[in-house]
């Protein structure tokens, strides 16, 4: 569904992104994993199209998206939830799950209904300003809304940064669900080992700017962790 190749990003002269290949199969849920600052965000960013690579290949269900703005990406199929989530703290919870639509020219058919079923606290909260909602809700609500926007691959930053435990769980457990379904393929950077064991297909491993390690997320043992995710 998605690949990067040979993908090299530098800022103000330093190689930040470093020969990265990385693939993400259909109907799959790939981890991309790291220490603070090795270049999973920035990945992510050339991915969507906020960050111009100096080099390399991104391609989406084989188109190659090079070049494209990232709106004309959006609507080629890319979802995205960045870290800090980015709701409109103004505007309601339904405002903000409209922009979804609005922004992509969709029509509801029933996507909107779909969505409340995954995230039934939103529901409740339709009428509430978002900047009123726990973290764990926004970030329920970030993803929802990047649902709505109908994508082929949904692409997370940290998403249980800054969140309850539990709310984590239903997060895993519904990201699966959608995984599942075999419509949506997911690639989320994140930190927290244990929901990237209960919740991944894959995994990537950065460092420096390169990709190190990778594998089945059951392949991802005490060595690899010691060696490459350890402080």
């Amino acid at each position: 569904m998605l690949t990067l190749s040979n993908l090299n990003v530098s800022y103000d002269g330093s190689l930040i992104l470093r020969g990265v290949n990385l693939n993400v199969p259909a109907h799959s849920l790939v981890c991309l994993m790291g220490r603070n600052g090795v270049g999973k965000t920035t990945t992510l960013k050339s991915i969507v199209g906020l960050v111009r690579p100096d080099a390399g290949s991104v391609k989406l269900a084989g188109t190659e998206l090079a070049g494209m703005k990232p709106d004309a990406r959006a609507r080629h199929g890319i979802g995205y939830v960045p870290q800090g989530r980015d709701i409109f703290p103004h505007l309601t919870v339904w405002e903000n799950l409209k922009i979804g639509l609005v922004v992509h020219g969709a029509k509801a058919n029933g996507q909107v209904d779909r969505v409340l079923e995954l995230f039934p606290i939103l529901k409740e909260f339709l009428p509430r300003k978002g900047g009123v909602l726990s973290g764990g809700q926004q970030q329920q609500l970030a993803i929802a809304r990047a649902l709505l926007t109908d994508p082929k691959i949904l692409i997370l930053d940290e998403p249980t940064e800054g969140i309850q435990p539990n709310i984590i769980d239903l997060i895993g457990d519904t990201l699966v669900k959608i995984k599942k379904e075999g419509k949506i393929s997911i690639l989320l950077v994140e930190q927290y080992l244990d929901f990237c064991l209960a919740v991944g297909d894959s995994f990537y491993i950065m460092d420096r700017g390169a990709i190190v390690a990778e594998g089945p997320i059951a392949h991802l043992n005490d060595d690899i962790v010691k060696k490459h995710l350890t402080v």
